[in-house]
């Protein structure tokens, strides 16, 4: 039987996971995946309380994680896009449009 310390752990792992993806990748498209993985570990946080504690209130928080991953990811693709249309690349070191 899984236990809430499983669903934890396997969350914590995610996040961290997704960290690391945010810190050590240079892709932009691999930034916002890793984003979005850590996103989808504090879901799974949200949703192992709400079932351990009864509570439905975790599981409606889940749904406004999802609606601004969504947004997020949206908004993103379409920076991205532009971005590489002017630049040619998606290296995050390598877009430096706030510079003068």
């Amino acid at each position: 039987m899984l236990t809430l310390e499983h669903f934890l752990t396997l969350s914590a792992i995610m996040f961290a996971l997704g960290v690391i993806g945010v810190l050590t990748r240079r892709n932009a498209i691999i930034v916002f995946m890793s984003v979005e993985l850590m996103l989808n570990s504090a879901n799974l946080a949200f949703v192992a309380f709400a079932t351990k504690l009864g509570d439905p209130i975790g599981q409606v928080f889940v749904f406004f994680v999802m609606a601004i991953a969504a947004a997020e990811a949206a908004v993103g693709l379409a920076i991205m896009i532009a971005v590489f249309r002017n630049k040619k690349t998606v290296n995050i070191d390598e877009i430096n449009i706030l510079k003068w």
